[in-house]
This record gives structure tokens, C-alpha cells and sequence, in this order.
């Protein structure tokens, strides 16, 4: 004891030698880190990039920068699969992994990443419940407002909206010369503001009781980058917890932090006025959602389940859907010969545009559907990792034993680009899908193609959300000719969680 006392008297005497020691205690608690991280840790063994190995700040950087899916893809290309992306975070990159971390049966929960998501631990949604009891209680209430019968009921709000954007489309968007007089070319239209518009007033109608009204009117379309910052924050705060847990977002990327929380306001401002409103016929989402009852317990949501759902909706039900119609529009606009048959098959189904509705019509329209799956596998409306957390003693992953505790995931931009699933990954080949060109990987194909992912946590308004496309696109399609203006190639992304898109930059002329 009189030693200590004597060795910390010395150090408060001798301000040089305390900062040395200080200089020395950090140097070594890092130095154990490395080793602990690189040579003893239960991954060590696994390749990877060496910073990711020793932080998750590795991996938050590309969050913030918008580059996670290629970065996570250059690291399958570089050190295959299994990847270790973080210090306890492994990735892989096969349909069986696939399979094996987001099946029914897999001894897995939601990674910690998601609880930088909710604006109130009380705003839990069905998409960023951790625990699976509460999921599971959520998913029943919620799948009232999913199910066939329910989409079914929404048809006609989205072929309205969808007429709007057509005819909004027609008129030459913010371009300035439409198609209206004439058969000439429209002036350049920027097809991602026109998506997110259409999939964000075709929301409001289905969630809210009305349109946003974005096609026709600036007045809400500030909200379209409010979600994406929304996303986004969610996305890098996940990564690394720290920043969500400290709120060193406000600090760090101040003009999203401040975007996010105006965002959170408005989705508490929708979701308020659409509960105030009276009972009425109308049979929308928040229809289903006010009236649904969980048929085990009875219990409905509360009205900030009710604000956390809301906020999922705006997110996950417009910012993804958006990404994969702009995807399929500037795939087929660089594509003649796919959007030539794609307008052959659906004006065979239906004789005039605004009949394109659900049911039996559009299910024949094969190639149609081939056209938007094969889209979302070259730009996933989530393009990067969706981390679960292993459960007890561990699991098997590709061979792999890997202990409890440990994060896992399948990124799907990579996946979906895998040759091993995909001859000619990088191409757009909607035959694929039919069994047209590469009929012998076409079980393999069906196995790692994965856009809404896969299993007791799936997106549970798919659905919906090929509903919206496929009565989109046809009518795009059924009424004007498409052509991409500037080089083509692929459809770029940047990873927010979501995704955030610039084009495609097309013009458009009426269809004769």
C-alpha cells in the first residue's frame, strides 16, 4: 500500500511523467486490442480487412460515405467467403448461408445494429423488434394490413396514383416538353425524383388517408430526402453504436442528425392526423392497422406502435419501392429489345392503359415480372447487410462454426451478383428468370435471390410492393416508348440502409 501511495505521489509531482504513464496505459490497452483481435479472438482466423478486424468504425465510415454494398462486395471478391467485416461480424456470400442465418429455423435474433432505428424505445416497428416475441406479436397484427385481400382493396389507390404519374410523365415531368403534342421526344426527364414522388403518393394514399400529392405539388416533396437522411443515420449509428448511444451523430454529420429528427417529427404528424380521423369506409392501411387485433391476446397497437409503424411505411414502403421502379425503368430504357416485349405482352393483356390493375392479367405478364426481379438483382432496394446476432452455443454457417455472440450476415448486392448463381452478374438477362438462357442455373438463381430477404423476418409487405411495380412499369410501358439519354450501363446506388438513386435520365415518346 505505502508503495502505491508513493509511486502516485510521484506522478502528481511530475506532470511529465504522469502524461508519460498515461501515454503508456493507452498505448497498451491498444496494443492488447490488436492482439487480442488478430490473434485470440474467436474470428481471428477469418481474412478480412485488418481495420475492420479491429473496429467497427471501419465499417461506419463506408455506412457514411454510401459505398458499404461494393465495399462488402470488393471484400467477397477479394478474400471470398466467409469475409470478417468487423471485430465480431462475419459476412458470406452463398444462397446457403442465405438459408442458414435468415431461415425459419436459424438460432439467430436481430443484431444491436437495429436498435439505433426506433425514435422512442416505445416506437418499436415489426422491422426493428429485436426480440422475437414482440416481432411476432407485431407480424400478426400487422399482416391484416398485407394480406391478398387487403392489397386487393388498394388496387384502385395505386392505379390512380399510378395514372398520375403517367400522365404527369407524358406532360415531360419538370422537363419542360412533354409528349402530349406531336410524337416527337420529350426533353430529358430525371426518373428518380419521379419514382420516389409516385412511391411516396401512392403511401400517403394507402397509410394516410391521402396523397401526398408530390407528382402534382412541391409543397411535400422536401420529405423524399428527409427519409433518405432518416436511413441513412440509422444506418451509420447501427454500424457503431457509440455514435447512437453517445448522440454524436448531432456532432459528427450535424445536417442528417438534424434531418432525421425533422423527419421523425413529420412521421409523428402523419400518423396523428390519419388516427384523429373519423371512422370511415375507407379501407387503407391505417384501416387494418386501427382495427386489427392480435388473434392470440387480443391487444391492438399503441398509438407510438402506431408512429413506429408509420415510420416504417414512409421508409420501407416508398424510399425501396422507388429504388427498383427507377431500376427497372432505366434497365429497360437501355434495353430495346426488352422493353419491346415487355410492351407487347402487356398490351396483349389489357386493351386499354387504364384497365392495368392486379389479378390474373398481370400474373401472365411473365417477362414483365422477370424484367423487375432481374432489376432488383442488379440494384437491391436494400443493397447491403442485414446483421443477425448468433444465439447460444453457436451455429454452422458453410462449415463454419461460429460461436454465440457473433454477428453474421449475406450482403445482397454481392449475393446477387455471385457468378456462381449469376452467368454474367453483371448484365441485364431477365430471360434467366424464365428458364430462357441459363436454364441449368435457374434453381441456383431462385436460391440467392433474395431482394425482401428471406424467412420469419422477410419484408412483410412484398406483396404490396410488387403490386405497385408491376401495375407501374406495365403502364409505363403500355403507353410510351422509353430511351436512356448518356452511356447506359448499370444503375448506380448508394447505400443508405436504402438506397439513394440519380437517374435514370431517360426521355419518353407516346407509344404507337
Amino acid at each position: 500500500m505505502t508503495f502505491l501511495l508513493d509511486v502516485g505521489q510521484r506522478l502528481l509531482s511530475s506532470p511529465a511523467l504522469l502524461a508519460a504513464t498515461a501515454i503508456g496505459l493507452v498505448a497498451a490497452y491498444f496494443a492488447g486490442v490488436i492482439v487480442y483481435s488478430l490473434a485470440l479472438h474467436s474470428l481471428a482466423k477469418y481474412p478480412g480487412p485488418l481495420l475492420a478486424k479491429l473496429t467497427n468504425i471501419h465499417l461506419a465510415y463506408h455506412a457514411w460515405k454510401g459505398d458499404r454494398h461494393l465495399h462488402l462486395a470488393r471484400c467477397h471478391a477479394q478474400y471470398g467467403s466467409p469475409v470478417r467485416v468487423g471485430p465480431s461480424t462475419l459476412a458470406f456470400n452463398t444462397s446457403t448461408a442465405l438459408k442458414s442465418i435468415y431461415g425459419f429455423k436459424a438460432p439467430v435474433r436481430k443484431s444491436d445494429f437495429y436498435k439505433a432505428f426506433p425514435a422512442t424505445p416505445s416506437a418499436v416497428s415489426v422491422h426493428s423488434a429485436i426480440d422475437k416475441g414482440v416481432h411476432a406479436r407485431k407480424r400478426r397484427v400487422i399482416a391484416h394490413a398485407f394480406s391478398d385481400a387487403a392489397i386487393k382493396e388498394y388496387e384502385r389507390y395505386i392505379m390512380g396514383n399510378v395514372a398520375t404519374a403517367v400522365r404527369v410523365l407524358r406532360e415531360g415531368f419538370d422537363s419542360g416538353k412533354g409528349v402530349e403534342e406531336g410524337k416527337g421526344w420529350s426533353n430529358p426527364i430525371n426518373a428518380a425524383p419521379w419514382a420516389d414522388y409516385l412511391a411516396f403518393d401512392i403511401m400517403g394514399d394507402l397509410a394516410f388517408g391521402k396523397a401526398f400529392g408530390m407528382l402534382t405539388s412541391p409543397t411535400d416533396r422536401f420529405a423524399t430526402t428527409l427519409v433518405q437522411s432518416a436511413a441513412h443515420r440509422h444506418l451509420i449509428c447501427g454500424t457503431h453504436l457509440p455514435i447512437h448511444n453517445l448522440h454524436l451523430d448531432a456532432l459528427l454529420f450535424p445536417h442528417i442528425a438534424a434531418s432525421r429528427a425533422r423527419y421523425m417529427a413529420y412521421s409523428r404528424s402523419q400518423s396523428a392526423a390519419r388516427a384523429a380521423q373519423p371512422a370511415s369506409t375507407r379501407r387503407d392501411f391505417f384501416h387494418h392497422l386501427l382495427a386489427a387485433r392480435d388473434p392470440e391476446t387480443g391487444a391492438g397497437f399503441s398509438s407510438a406502435e402506431l408512429w413506429g409503424e408509420s415510420n416504417l411505411l414512409i421508409i420501407a414502403g416508398s424510399d425501396t419501392t422507388s429504388t427498383a421502379l427507377a431500376a427497372t425503368i432505366h434497365f429497360l430504357a437501355y434495353d430495346p429489345v426488352a422493353q419491346a416485349r415487355v410492351a407487347d405482352e402487356v398490351r396483349k393483356a389489357w386493351a386499354r392503359a387504364e384497365d392495368i390493375g392486379l389479378g390474373r392479367d398481370l400474373a401472365g405478364c411473365r417477362f414483365l415480372r422477370a424484367c423487375i426481379d432481374e432489376a432488383m438483382r442488379l440494384a437491391p432496394p436494400v443493397p447491403g447487410a442485414l446483421p443477425r446476432t448468433v444465439l447460444g452455443a453457436g451455429m454452422e454457417v458453410d462449415g463454419c462454426r461460429v460461436p454465440g455472440g457473433v454477428d453474421v450476415c449475406v450482403p445482397h448486392y454481392a449475393l446477387h451478383r455471385n457468378g456462381a448463381y449469376f452467368p454474367e452478374p453483371d448484365a441485364f438477362v431477365p430471360g434467366r428468370w424464365l428458364g430462357e438462357v441459363y436454364a441449368e442455373y435457374l434453381a441456383e438463381a431462385q436460391g440467392a435471390f433474395a431482394p425482401f430477404s428471406i424467412g420469419p423476418r422477410g419484408c412483410v409487405g412484398k406483396g404490396l410492393a410488387y403490386a405497385e411495380l408491376g401495375i407501374a412499369v406495365a403502364r409505363v410501358v403500355w403507353e410510351v416508348e422509353l430511351r436512356g439519354v448518356g452511356g447506359g450501363g448499370d444503375f448506380g446506388l448508394r447505400d443508405t440502409f436504402t438506397s439513394v438513386k440519380d437517374g435514370p435520365v431517360v426521355q419518353v415518346r407516346l407509344r404507337a
